[in-house]
Parts: structure tokens; C-alpha cells; sequence
């Protein structure tokens, strides 16, 4: 068996430390109590607080436990930072592709949709921020389901002819999805469109969302009816952007 990892160890004791302590504790505290150089504590608390787990006070000099420790289970990103971190990058795919961007993420079983570019060829279009979409039969959802088991729809609605509604072939095809790194859809949630969707990773690998184009089907798929190689590149090269901000900027 392999042994276990000193550094998480470390940043385990640092969280039993922070939470006997409702008045917070500083640096040096942390470092007589554990037997740690400052600089090591520092860095610690460092990741601690860009993975949101600790804050400081308003002098700086004492941490503590934030809400979001208490609140794992839930989303440790704000929908408005992803769309905020996504704006420029998903206007840019819109206008190389000539499709539908949107960037969603997971919220109860469903796809929210955070933020939504129109199709750039002055046609009428609705705006779908804030709208839900399944996450089983789009590629924007797969792309999000295909890392997250927990949240996998038990009623496999069919919304085309073409949508997956057997547990075993959604869980192949989310396998698939895991080891290419991005996911498709072919009519399986409307009639004669397709899309094209890739995780956004954020800090420590952990999936917050995607970004993935839609058109009709011969604009996204090639004469053989393949999703073109061309446009998942944009879109795989769009989410590691994002994804790069949201690490940078966190």
C-alpha cells in the first residue's frame, strides 16, 4: 500500500487547528502548534484560501475557517465568476465558429445555463441565460455529467428519437467522453441540430462547467456526418482557456 501524502497531512491539522479556534489563529500559532517552519504554514494557508477553504481577517493577521468549508456539497464556484472568467473567450468561439456558444454547469440534475452567445449572422434568436437544459441528451451536459456520477439523472427523458435512455449506453458514452476530454450530441435533444461541448476545469482538476457550440447538423458535422475535427479543437482550445483564468485569477 502505498503511504500516505505528508502535505495533505499537514493541511488537514491546519483545518482541525482553524476549526477549535472560532477567533482564528495566525501563522505562528499554526506553526508552534504543528511543529512547522512559517514559511511551510504560509503556504498552506496560501492553497487553503485560493481553494476558498480559509480567509484572513481584516488585519491579515489571523485565519479562519470560511463558510464555504461548511458547505462542500454545494458548488464552490459562483455562476458569476464562471461567466465573468468565460465572456471574452465564448464571444471569440462564437465569432470562428459562426454557431451558438453557451457555457453552462451543473445545478440539481439540470444544466444552467450561465452565459449565452447568439449566433453572429443577425438572425432572430432567444437568449437562454438562466434556462435549464438535460444534461443526458445535450453535449454541454454530457461534458459536465461525465465527471460528476453523483448527479446522474435516474429518468432518462427522450426528447428526439436519437436520445440516450438506457442507463448502460449513457454510461458508456460518458466514458468515452472521459477519455477523449470532450463530448457530442447528434439530434438527441432537437431534430437536425448537433453541439459540441468540453469541460472547464478549475483548481485541482475539479470540473465547474462547460463551454460547447450548437448549429445544424451540416454546419457541425463534416459530409460523413462527423462532429468537424476543426470546431472541437476551438472548443477544447476555449475551455483550457477559461479554465486557465479561472486557475490564475482564483
Amino acid at each position: 500500500m502505498p503511504g500516505t501524502v505528508q502535505s495533505i497531512e499537514r493541511a488537514a491539522a491546519v483545518l482541525r487547528l482553524l476549526a477549535a479556534a472560532p477567533d482564528g489563529l495566525g501563522v505562528a500559532d499554526l506553526g508552534n502548534a504543528l511543529g512547522l517552519a512559517k514559511t511551510t504554514v504560509h503556504g498552506i494557508l496560501r492553497t487553503l484560501h485560493q481553494v476558498g477553504f480559509v480567509e484572513q481577517d481584516r488585519s491579515g493577521a489571523h485565519y479562519h475557517l470560511s463558510d464555504a468549508f461548511g458547505r462542500l456539497g454545494e458548488s464552490y464556484l459562483d455562476p458569476n465568476e464562471l461567466r465573468s472568467r468565460a465572456i471574452n473567450w465564448a464571444d471569440s468561439l462564437a465569432s470562428r465558429s459562426g454557431e451558438v456558444v453557451r457555457v453552462g454547469r451543473l445545478v440539481e440534475g439540470k444544466v444552467e445555463v450561465v452565459h449565452h452567445v447568439f449566433r453572429p449572422d443577425d438572425s432572430d434568436q432567444d437568449l437562454d441565460v438562466g434556462t435549464t437544459l438535460p444534461p443526458h441528451a445535450t453535449a454541454l451536459g454530457k461534458a459536465v455529467l461525465a465527471y460528476d456520477t453523483s448527479a446522474r439523472p435516474r429518468n432518462l427523458e427522450a426528447y428526439t428519437t436519437r436520445t440516450i435512455i438506457d442507463p448502460v449506453k449513457l454510461g458508456e458514452e460518458l466514458a468515452t467522453v472521459r477519455s477523449r476530454g470532450w463530448a457530442t450530441e447528434f439530434e438527441e435533444h432537437t431534430v437536425e441540430l448537433g453541439s459540441i461541448a468540453a469541460p472547464i476545469r478549475g483548481l485541482g482538476g475539479l470540473v465547474v462547467g462547460a463551454v460547447g457550440l450548437a448549429g445544424r447538423i451540416e454546419r457541425i458535422c463534416d459530409s460523413r456526418l462527423r462532429h468537424r475535427a476543426d470546431l472541437v479543437t476551438m472548443v477544447r482550445a476555449t475551455a483550457d482557456a477559461i479554465a486557465r483564468d479561472l486557475r490564475d485569477d482564483t
